[in-house]
């Protein structure tokens, strides 16, 4: 039934994205999927890598590790945006129609009051992505 699902990752809170995670990979090999991290990070050095490249080489290295330890194609795609604090809904959602994916597999939070003023990223894909969107909190 899916292709592509695609897991969109914070590779400084990869900690927290266990059980998102988890059901990404139990679909992707249910459906016999590949699975595609998508990051995005900003131009500028940040805590996790100096630059973009080095940022992409994380993502891939992470991409590698959780495709040999399942057993699934996996693939990674950083994106680059000049800010992200403002334009990481819109740079996932050109990620997902750029690499086809078909199924969206995210990690949420449990809502607080901020989220009636503010969606947060989940809220943001899930309402405009061409795709199925699955939210795990």
């Amino acid at each position: 039934m899916y292709r592509k699902v695609i897991f969109p990752v914070d590779l400084t809170h990869v900690d927290h994205l266990s059980k998102a995670l988890q059901t990404a990979i139990d679909l992707a090999n249910h459906y016999k999927a590949e699975i595609c991290f998508v990051g995005v990070t900003g131009t500028t050095p940040s805590a996790l890598a100096h630059n973009p490249k080095e940022y992409e080489a994380k993502l891939r290295a992470f991409a590698d590790e959780q495709g040999t330890a399942h057993g699934l194609k996996s693939s990674a795609s950083a994106r680059i945006s000049p800010d992200p604090t403002i334009d990481t809904d819109k740079t996932l959602l050109a990620a997902i129609d750029d690499l086809g994916g078909d199924l969206v597999v995210m990690q949420t939070h449990a809502p607080t009051a901020l989220d009636y003023v503010w969606a947060g990223h989940g809220d943001t894909i899930a309402a405009r992505a061409n795709v199925s969107v699955f939210l795990v909190r």
